[in-house]
């Protein structure tokens, strides 16, 4: 039987009470679980992420991904430890290298060692057995523990990462595999073999990483609305994503338009610039009907959880009402036997 589990995932640009609003819904709607961005320049994911823990039972919850080179991981350990408090057995700790760095002039050295030396460091500070530890980048002194209730925490890891090192430090390291800003059934296999690559190196069974794949998502009745919007939503994300998906040609030039359209805040421009193509490979877009055979196509090429990520419609409520409503029944149909 082909299993899978379904996440929603948040951007934090949003007033007080509506995190708690969304998750209210998405726990009602029978989603397993809500993710919070770590973007530059928005909202610290842990505001979100309590008032989120707060008001549900039962979705899993976490920050994908929070950034150890621009928040030490001793604060990340004290968020996920506050989280992990109040959403006993539901919480999850994430880690990325991030993106557009250089505008706030941080320049990640030897990221792939601060991102290893990271998870060292917050196990054990998590652990509260005072056991210390040494790296290049990061101490943490023998006998050092978090002052608070929380007590031993062990939480499940995940990693975001496109990249071969990354995506092999996760095969080693992580419970999850996180490719952000991907919708692309074509990129699955590449990952499975990074994945194993990293996982050979501790012995490790490849698929006990679970792969998450997780993109910008609008859906709506009107097939060519819900499009067009994503179109300019997925723009911004693909001067990141769109040169690491080996599967994909984009030529340089086009880029660099839609870089120099973005600029000029022309995000409507922007979009005009992704065609169908490409917005199939990078987002969840359509009527609901297109986004469960988008995601169940993603499943089957041995995606092990799908996150529909922000905007999910014109209006966001009305989005995740239509992916709960119409879409989430019917993936829950082809997983079941």
């Amino acid at each position: 039987m082909t299993t899978a589990t379904v996440s929603l995932g948040l951007q934090t640009d949003k007033r007080p009470g509506t995190y708690a609003r969304l998750a209210a819904q998405a726990e009602a709607a029978g989603f397993d679980g809500v993710s919070v961005f770590s973007d530059l320049l928005f909202q610290p994911a842990i505001v979100a992420l309590s008032e989120m823990a707060t008001t549900t039972r039962s979705l899993r919850l976490g920050c994908a991904c929070w950034n150890p080179f621009t928040q030490h991981p001793y604060e990340i350990a004290t968020h996920a430890a506050a989280l992990a408090d109040r959403a006993p057995g539901r919480a999850y700790l994430g880690l990325a290298r991030g993106s557009w760095l250089d505008s706030i002039g941080v320049t990640p050295e030897r990221p792939l060692e601060r991102l290893r030396e990271s998870v060292g460091f917050i196990r054990a500070l998590l652990a509260g057995t005072g056991e210390g530890y040494e790296g290049n980048q990061l101490r943490l002194a023998p006998g050092t523990a978090l002052r608070s209730p929380e007590g031993p925490v062990e939480l499940p890891l995940l990693i975001g990462s496109w990249g071969p090192r990354g995506v092999a430090l996760a095969g080693e390291l992580a419970d999850e595999l996180k490719v952000g800003g991907t919708a692309n059934p074509d990129l699955v296999p590449v990952m499975r073999e990074r994945l194993a690559v990293g996982a050979a190196r501790t012995s490790r069974d490849p698929s006990e990483v679970g792969l998450v794949f997780g993109a910008v998502t609008v859906v709506d009745t009107d097939r060519a609305r819900a499009r067009a919007h994503a179109r300019r939503e997925v723009a911004m994300y693909l001067d990141v994503v769109a040169e690491l998906d080996p599967t994909v040609d984009v030529s340089a030039d086009l880029l660099e338009e839609i870089r120099v359209r973005l600029s000029r805040r022309d995000e409507a421009g922007a979009g005009d610039l992704v065609d169908d193509a490409l917005l199939d490979r990078f987002a969840f877009a359509g009527t609901p009907d297109d986004i469960a055979g988008h995601a169940v196509s993603l499943i089957d090429a041995g995606v092990d959880r799908i996150e529909f990520g922000t905007p999910h419609g014109i209006d966001e409520e009305e989005g995740i009402a239509l992916l709960g409503d119409a879409v989430l029944p019917a993936l829950r149909a082809h997983l079941t036997p």
